[in-house]
């Protein structure tokens, strides 16, 4: 008999223990917990946390979860995934009944004694207004989601379904425009930065966006005037100007560009950066008197550009100021070279022969180039032995061509002379 009752109490306590365990397990939050391995990029934890509730329950919170599951989604790149979770969310979230949370009714207990502060915190839960921040947050979501899988339309419905909240940012009328740019609807793009830089006039990145979707357009003038607003906006750069000639000079609107430099040359005289770059353009065009005063300019300002003086004055024909601007040149070596391209470009062939015993000095005839100059200049004179002298060091392909044309030539001269007059 007393056995019988002891076993009686124990299948009593098992059922009571098992029964204990099935409602701790009913009481277990997966949901939170999901979100706490999400938080800790515990991702396949989370999903097993997702995975064990129970869709079925009567406390089922399909808001929470489908919007806790398309953050996991997000998380892990699975961007269509996440669009349906947000989806299925937003649906969910609104037909929720959101219930007044504990904390309100605690507090009105703790406070009503004095005041009326409880019924006012009271009056203070909207469950509808919840109902719509929650909702513009999920949309915000989708918006990311449909952007990552590149479906602007979609990117650019969820911002505007977002309410509030889809315009309440600079970067998010940026966002608008990109959508707006990848699907050719241009004018819309101009349109979203325009109601952009309305609303926030101290946001200039706008203007500058604009700028970019006018010059690949082929809008120059439009892109020029936003970049000039841009510029009095944030204050006159340099930096700027040459950013947007070197636009134009891309689109080869060097008229633009010339017109763009000159003024930004007026703004700022000692900037040899757009001295040079107008005096490139200058060359572009021919002007090569021009070009080469504005190259002299940027020479004097700072001492990297002598070479470029030197070379444009060369090729303007004003050999004695080149020669001059190339005495400025504190590289022996490099002042010895472009001296004798100056020679050569003037066709001073004996005063190239001046120079050999400068090049055996700093060991430059190695650089057979030199070396076919130097013999192609004693020729031009008529010193074809000292030529061949020269010559017959030639090793390098192109120059051995050149060399035998020479070689032929002098031939000609020495059995005619009357060939070589």
């Amino acid at each position: 008999m007393m056995r019988k009752k002891v076993y009686n109490i124990a299948l009593v306590l098992l059922l009571s223990a098992s029964s204990l365990a099935a409602n701790t397990e009913d009481n277990v939050d997966h949901i939170s917990l999901a979100s706490l391995m999400i938080y800790d990029d515990k991702f396949k934890k989370a999903q097993e946390e997702l995975d064990a509730v129970n869709k079925k329950a009567p406390t089922f919170d399909a808001a929470k979860f489908y919007t806790v599951s398309g953050v996991l989604a997000s998380k892990q790149n699975l961007h269509k995934q996440a669009v349906t979770m947000f989806t299925q969310a937003i649906e969910a979230t609104k037909v929720k009944t959101f219930k007044e949370p504990k904390s309100y009714t605690q507090k009105k207990y703790l406070f009503e004694i004095s005041s009326d502060t409880g019924e006012q915190k009271k009056k203070s839960f909207d469950p509808q207004k919840i109902r719509k921040e929650n909702i513009s947050d999920l949309y915000m979501h989708l918006a990311k989601e449909y952007y990552q899988l590149k479906d602007y339309k979609n990117t650019i419905k969820s911002l505007d379904n977002a309410g509030e909240k889809g315009s309440n940012k600079p970067s998010l009328y940026t966002l608008r425009a990109d959508c707006h740019w990848k699907l050719s609807e241009h004018d819309k793009a101009v349109e979203s930065l325009n109601k952009g830089f309305k609303k926030f006039p101290k946001e200039y990145k706008l203007l500058k966006q604009k700028f970019y979707y006018f010059a690949e357009l082929k809008l120059y003038q439009a892109a020029i005037d936003t970049a000039k607003e841009y510029m009095d906006k944030i204050g006159v750069s340099a930096k700027e100007y040459v950013a947007t000639a070197q636009m134009l000079i891309g689109a080869n609107e060097i008229d633009q560009a010339i017109r763009f430099l000159e003024e930004a040359k007026m703004k700022f005289p000692k900037n040899s950066e757009i001295t040079i770059l107008l005096g490139h353009m200058y060359l572009k065009k021919d002007y090569k008197h021009a070009s080469a005063h504005l190259f002299d300019q940027s020479a004097y300002n700072d001492k990297k550009y002598l070479n470029d003086a030197v070379e444009i004055n060369k090729r303007a024909g004003n050999t004695t100021h080149a020669l001059y601007l190339n005495a400025q040149n504190p590289n022996k070596q490099a002042k010895l070279k472009q001296k004798i391209a100056i020679y050569l470009n003037s066709e001073e062939y004996r005063k190239i022969i001046g120079l050999k015993r400068a090049l055996e000095r700093y060991n430059m005839l190695k650089d057979e180039n030199i070396r076919y100059t130097l013999a192609y200049a004693y020729y031009m004179v008529g010193d074809y032995f000292s030529s061949e002298e020269q010559l017959k060091y030639i090793s390098d392909n192109e120059l051995f061509l050149k060399a035998t044309v020479i070689r032929k030539n002098i031939e000609k001269c020495t059995n005619n002379t009357l060939e070589c007059l």
